[in-house]
């Protein structure tokens, strides 16, 4: 590996002197203090700086606006971090096509106010629109509640380019909906944390902004019973964009299951009408408060100077959400307090406070709990990884591939090493 001071001056010569400083603090991922940090202009300077990198042995931790960089194992090793805050450029919005194209940096909540502009969205709810970009929400494939109508990011993205780790810049999809040419790089990206390419654009198809939208909610003695509501819902026509189930407090088991519906007044009306008559007796009321930011303040309390507490990510097959809610409100009793939202798609969000070793020992226990019955549990944020338990879990059969796949595209392991499932 070249010493400190040539390879500021060969990563100075790519992205110039301006856009290289050394890393601070504020820089470090998981613990793990990397050297520099690259501000490439364009995506041709991040390629060639990924190049070097790769050349030169240096570990890259891809970063958008930070809001998830704690999601993950912490790196084997950090050199230096690139960043993508100058390639922030809505390239097209192509309207009339409903399609928009967008470099990785830019943030989700300047998308949205570009694309509401003619009345259209990104049919996506992420965590942080103000922090969170569009490469870092395709790289840790964070959704939320409109994921259950209008899919997960996988579908919405139809395009992408990927800065590899040799330099290559490639692209595959277009710009139009019904695009099936080359190699689906857009899936294969989303979701894999920056190990195998940096997203520096990508093409979305998107939708039409509601007329009009109204959120209803209603309360449960327990999250036991929530199965039935649920169930009534999920079977039927209701042409509902989202459904929840939130889990203020185990303690009190009480819960809470919100319903959101879009379109104009009148539609909207005659949903009410069919889900009062499908419901009963349970009863759904409009909910002022918003409840669709539950998830969003479940991680504003992790790290609570009061008690331990540990964020949590399951995915579950729809039908064995709540029975995975019920079992957990029974394990820890009044030693560990978990708050949760969960989707009806079966993924959902966990928080657990209390005594330390209750938190992993529920933690652990719930895990294999969560795997046994076919689904998953990842540790968001680093407060429970340990030697025993990483932030995945058990990849499954998938992991041969997974490892092809990285090997392919990223043989020096120069892209966020060991962060991934398996220590990919």
């Amino acid at each position: 590996m070249p010493d400190t001071r040539s390879i500021a001056q060969q990563l100075g010569s790519i992205v110039g002197g301006e856009n290289l400083h050394q890393a601070g603090r504020e820089d470090s991922v998981c613990g793990v203090q990397p050297k520099f940090v690259a501000e490439p202009r364009n995506e041709q300077q991040l390629a060639a700086t990924l190049a070097y990198a790769n050349g030169a042995g240096l570990a890259v931790i891809p970063r958008g606006g930070g809001s998830k960089l704690d999601w993950g194992n912490p790196p084997k090793r950090a050199d230096m971090v690139v960043s993508t805050r100058h390639l922030s450029r809505i390239i097209e919005h192509a309207w009339a096509d409903l399609t928009v194209s967008v470099e990785a940096g830019c943030t989700l909540e300047t998308l949205a106010e570009t694309l509401a502009q003619h009345g259209q969205r990104l049919a996506f709810d992420g965590l942080w629109p103000e922090r969170a970009t569009v490469g870092g929400v395709l790289a840790t494939n964070d959704s939320g509640s409109l994921r259950l109508r209008f899919g997960p990011l996988r579908d919405l993205i139809i395009g992408v380019t990927l800065a590899l780790p040799d330099g290559t810049l490639a692209t595959s999809g277009g710009k139009v909906v019904k695009n099936v040419a080359g190699y689906d790089l857009p899936k294969l990206a989303t979701g894999a944390l920056g190990t195998l390419g940096v997203v520096t654009r990508a093409i979305f198809r998107v939708h039409p902004l509601p007329h009009d939208a109204t959120t209803l909610t209603c309360a449960i003695d327990r999250v036991s019973e929530a199965q039935r509501p649920l169930a009534q819902v999920l079977d039927s026509k209701l042409a509902y964009s989202a459904l929840q189930v939130r889990l203020p407090d185990s303690e009190r088991a009480e819960a809470f299951i919100d319903i959101l519906f879009e379109g104009t007044q009148q539609g909207i009306a005659a949903q009410i009408v069919q889900l009062e008559t499908l419901a009963a007796p349970f009863r759904f009321r409009e909910s002022p408060p918003s409840p669709w930011g539950a998830r969003r303040e479940l991680h504003a309390q992790l790290g609570g100077k009061q008690t331990y507490s540990a964020l949590l990510k399951i995915s579950a097959l729809p039908a064995d959400a709540i029975p995975a809610l019920t079992d957990l409100t029974t394990m820890g009793v009044s030693l560990v307090h978990a708050h949760a939202v969960v989707q009806a798609t079966g993924l959902g969000t966990i928080l657990l406070s209390g005594d330390e070793q209750h938190v992993r020992h529920i933690a652990t226990v719930f895990r294999e709990r969560m795997q046994r019955a076919g689904g998953s549990l990842v540790a968001l944020g680093s407060s429970l990884l340990t030697r025993d338990f990483d932030a995945w879990g058990d990849p499954g059969d998938a992991l041969p591939l997974m490892r092809a796949i990285k090997h392919q595209l990223d043989p020096c392991q120069t892209l966020n090493p060991a962060r991934f499932v398996g220590g990919i």
